[in-house]
């Protein structure tokens, strides 16, 4: 979103002074490159809601974006598969969402159907989502940081942001790699962007709490033969899709993700621990009531992660014929969710305007998707004055 933001504001602006500051040695490293590459249709979400609004605008701008730069993407579409009886009130639930945002060709299926498009998955109704699409992201991003740089604008790379302070109408920030004076900061750190937006005076109404999603790799030897991406119902009260197979641009068959609390907020393996972490989500209260709202979700996610066969048993839903043989370890990635006070998880985008800044506090799936249309979304909420040219944005 950082990178959507730079380069959409050089594109209204020419001329303009950008600086994106980015952490690591390199862009893409967290959430934009850890993720399964799926390009969203706009399904699930709440009508109304900013997920639901900036997806379907976001999908747009983005398979632009990928044609006009030559970045290889598919439409493979989209299973989504009820296995049980109890998840066809939710899937109901889905197709009239789908139908409230506009989704096209979103259709139900029966269990004949689901066997007669994809052979080896089972369920007792579903929908079909022809819209979904895959890309890597990786790729994406080292574009759009091309763009950025080509139109005149600085990425500063190794550089995370160490202390914020206002003079007059501009805001010092203090790097690593030195101070950039600014007159607007849009804060998109993802998996640290609270804790940007309390450097920079705001009292944010919510706390990153890290969540990591373990993936696994089908083996090739399987043969496991699928055309479309293939998730279950999820679950309404829990902001996450469940584990599910999608398809890469390599043509390997992923499996996941889970929902496991990290220990730290870039804790991609089960061993890493932030201690400044740990000591953070202990001191929240929204830590504690989430905790008490959810804790058998909680233990089974944990178990599921220690056991490939609870794993390959929870995956058997959809594809019956998969074992834990079939699955060999794959890469993770860490969920930036946004946890209120109260112990809420956040479903939907979360901005917060300051004096001089804006921060995007919660931005989990579908960001990716919808990254072109958040930066618009962006810019509607900062004065044109911020990035007029001779002034750093």
């Amino acid at each position: 979103m950082g990178l959507a933001t730079a380069y959409t504001v050089l594109r209204r602006a020419p001329g303009a002074h950008v600086a994106l500051l980015e952490k690591e040695a390199a862009v893409g490293l967290h959430q934009t490159g850890h993720n399964s590459g799926v390009i969203h249709s706009g399904a699930y979400y709440r009508p109304g809601s900013a997920k639901a609004r900036l997806c379907l605008r976001g999908r747009a701008l983005m398979i632009d974006y990928l044609d006009a730069h030559g970045i290889p993407h598919r439409r493979t579409g989209k299973l989504i598969v009820a296995t049980r009886p109890s998840e066809l009130l939710a899937l109901n639930t889905i197709r009239e969402r789908a139908s409230a945002n506009g989704v096209p060709g979103v259709d139900p299926l029966t269990s004949e159907e689901i066997r007669r498009l994809e052979p080896e998955v089972r369920g007792i109704a579903g929908l079909t989502v022809p819209t979904a699409e895959i890309v890597d992201y990786r790729e994406v991003a080292r574009s759009l940081a091309r763009e950025v740089t080509d139109r005149g604008g600085e990425l500063r790379v190794s550089s995370p942001v160490l202390a914020i302070e206002r003079d007059e109408d501009t805001l010092a920030i203090q790097t690593s790699g030195g101070e950039v004076r600014t007159r607007f900061l849009v804060n998109c750190a993802g998996l640290h962007s609270d804790r940007v937006a309390r450097l920079a005076g705001v009292r944010p109404r919510v706390q990153i709490i890290p969540f990591r999603g373990e993936y696994f790799w089908v083996r090739p030897e399987r043969n496991l033969e699928l055309s479309r991406l293939i998730y279950p119902v999820p679950d309404p009260a829990l902001p996450f899709l469940g584990v599910h197979l999608t398809l890469t641009m390599e043509g390997r068959i992923e499996a996941g993700p889970n929902a496991v609390l990290a220990w730290a907020r870039e804790g991609y393996t089960r061993g890493k621990v932030g201690w400044g972490d740990m000591s953070e989500l202990a001191t929240y209260p929204g830590f504690w009531a989430m905790s008490r709202k959810f804790w058998k979700v909680g233990a089974y996610e944990q178990f599921r992660s220690l056991s490939r066969s609870q794993y390959a048993h929870d995956l058997g839903r959809l594809a019956p014929t998969l074992s834990a043989n079939d699955l060999q370890s794959g890469g993770s990635g860490v969920r930036a969710q946004a946890v209120d006070r109260a112990g809420n998880l956040a479903d939907d985008f979360i901005f917060e305007s300051a004096p001089g800044s804006l921060h995007v506090l919660n931005a989990p799936s579908p960001a990716a998707t919808s990254s072109l249309a958040i930066a618009e979304e962006i810019l509607r909420a900062v004065p044109e004055s911020a990035w007029a040219k001779g002034v750093t944005a």
